[in-house]
């Protein structure tokens, strides 16, 4: 109760702060302006060490549901499930007790001797407690079956109740097949997430992906901070194999050569059509013990509703993910803040909704800020999975997750957007804007497939999430070396927390270049389509 009356408390702070700022509704413009002021208020807070990195499951993911609720009702905003702004997003807390496990790999008759978070993380994919391992091992390349290529890993062969160790990312592009799975953009197919679904499909007793810096896109301490923490899965959906996780690039190696293999050949002979399972004189064994509990979590969905006594009945969802990894470990500093991932999400959309109400549109505008994204999408695939808005009268979803800090910018990035007739739109919301659309750049780390736009495009609603620019109208080059800079230190650290002194020109043009979007969406004369030949258009509600 304490907390509630906190957050409370805050809410109405915030919003007492900015009344200054507010438009009678009935002198409101024809405009929607997103401010700075709310939106710098608003991260300074939930990013601040009184929620405690907003983490799935922890005290702080409470306070932020009670805060984002509390705005919501500040603003007027009306809930969007009946009489609740709360979805429940019901999921499995797994967290691994290596020090109870006996885990070991074992390549030719010797164990390795390796430690849990510097060599190697597991947990298990399907929220039991205790696992027994007494396993073959086999080398599945990329773990890839797909029909289209005409590519299959997995060759037939039975690899059910085995553990199988695969590469991340998709087989790459060559002189005569430049554009296969995608040239050198990243497919789904190149996912872990796709990688652990195909492995459970087979029937595999685990997975294990090989880490390197380049294929995953980050590098090990991404992998050892989220595998040392505690994970979630949604309840109720289909589970993945008892265990799941990654091993470090020199960990394979001695993995590789006790068994008599040279991993690099293995590798190479991959990239091949022709390649087929490699069973390496090699086992796990040992017990895997992990702590499993159960866990309530929250979407937060809040609606403008349309003016268009038709068009009201369809929806425009902006979306954000609240969470981030909250409290981990027990010395120096504990609180992973998200400030950048993905407080500025979080709070843009409290920005733009303050807006939206004062300037509503045609269809309706609905606030959707979802949970435990970093637990792999579960509360945006909780929403697609059960929608509060029906998907066939949902005109497109439009996510935002790491804004822009560094200052304005003269272009707009709406990478994904080219799959539906989105794309269109947001070139002429950007010339509007003064923005030119970001050029078109190979997907290289899947990007499209890592946000929670993914969630809404797998139920066949047009979704993408919108990137800053890169063209900042202040020292162009120096400014992206020091965005780089600043990505490369704080993603997924403790290092991502607020800083007063950023420039929130930038944030404020990215939100508005949304909302803007979002309205030329909700104001037009009918919903977007999908390109043709996009699968993810062919599962479109009719």
């Amino acid at each position: 109760m304490k907390n509630k009356l906190v957050l409370t408390s805050l809410a109405l702070s915030v919003a007492m702060a900015f009344s200054a700022h507010a438009v009678d509704k009935k002198h409101a413009a024809k405009t929607a302006t997103v401010e700075a002021a709310p939106l710098r208020a608003h991260l300074a807070l939930i990013s601040s060490d009184l929620f405690e990195g907003r983490g799935t499951g922890q005290r702080g993911a409470d306070l932020t549901v009670q805060y984002l609720e509390s705005q919501s009702q500040v603003m007027g905003l009306k809930p969007g499930n009946g009489n609740t702004y709360r979805q429940l997003v019901k999921i499995a807390g797994v967290k691994a007790l290596p020090q109870q496990s006996s885990l070991q790999l074992v390549a030719g008759g010797a164990p390795l001797a390796i430690e849990f978070g510097k060599d190697w993380v597991w947990a298990p994919g399907d929220a039991v407690a205790t696992h027994q391992f007494d396993t073959d091992i086999v080398f599945v390349g990329y773990g890839i079956t797909a029909p289209e290529e005409k590519w299959d890993d997995y060759k037939g062969q039975d690899v059910k109740g085995k553990l199988l160790v695969m590469m991340v990312n998709d087989p790459q592009p060559t002189a005569e097949e430049a554009n296969r799975f995608g040239g050198k953009a990243l497919t789904y197919y190149g996912r872990w997430t796709y990688k652990y679904e195909e492995a459970m499909r087979r029937g595999a007793a685990g997975v294990l992906l090989i880490h390197t810096d380049a294929s995953a896109s980050y590098g090990w301490s991404v992998v050892q901070n989220g595998g040392t923490a505690e994970k979630f899965q949604l309840q109720g959906a289909a589970l993945g194999t008892g265990l799941q996780g990654w091993i470090s690039e020199d960990t394979a190696r001695k993995l590789f050569a006790g068994a008599g293999k040279d991993l690099d050949q293995l590798r190479a002979a991959a990239e091949r059509k022709d390649f087929a399972p490699v069973s390496l004189t090699a086992k796990l064994v040992g017990e895997e013990k992990a702590e499993i509990r159960t866990v309530d979590q929250y979407n937060i969905a809040a609606v403008v509703p349309g003016t268009d006594p038709k068009l009201k009945d369809e929806v425009v969802i902006y979306s954000a993910h609240w969470d981030h990894l909250g409290k981990q470990g027990t010395t120096g500093d504990t609180i992973y803040n998200g400030a950048i991932d993905n407080g500025s999400g979080t709070a843009a959309l409290l920005a733009m909704a303050k807006a939206a109400i004062q300037a509503p549109a045609k269809r309706s505008q609905m606030f959707l800020w979802v949970a435990a994204e970093e637990q792999g999408l579960l509360g945006s695939a909780m929403y697609a999975a059960q929608p509060l808005w029906p998907a066939n009268k949902t005109a497109a979803n439009l996510n935002l997750d790491s804004l822009n800090f560094m200052g304005v910018t003269r272009d707009i990035s709406t990478r994904g957007s080219e799959r539906t007739e989105l794309g269109e739109i947001a070139a002429k919301v950007a010339k509007n804007m003064g923005l030119n659309v970001a050029p078109a750049e190979p997907d290289l780390a899947g990007g499209y497939f890592r946000s929670d736009h993914f969630s809404f495009a797998k139920a066949g609603i047009p979704a993408f999430s919108i990137g800053g620019g890169k063209d900042y109208v202040k020292d162009p080059e120096g400014t992206r070396e020091k965005a780089r800079a600043h990505s490369k230190r704080t993603y997924h650290q403790v290092s991502d927390e607020f800083d007063p002194t950023w420039d929130f020109s930038g944030m404020v043009q990215q939100a508005q270049f949304t909302l803007n979007l979002g309205r030329a969406v909700a104001d037009g004369a009918k919903m977007p389509a999908w390109k043709a030949g996009d699968p993810l258009g062919q599962v479109r509600s009719k």
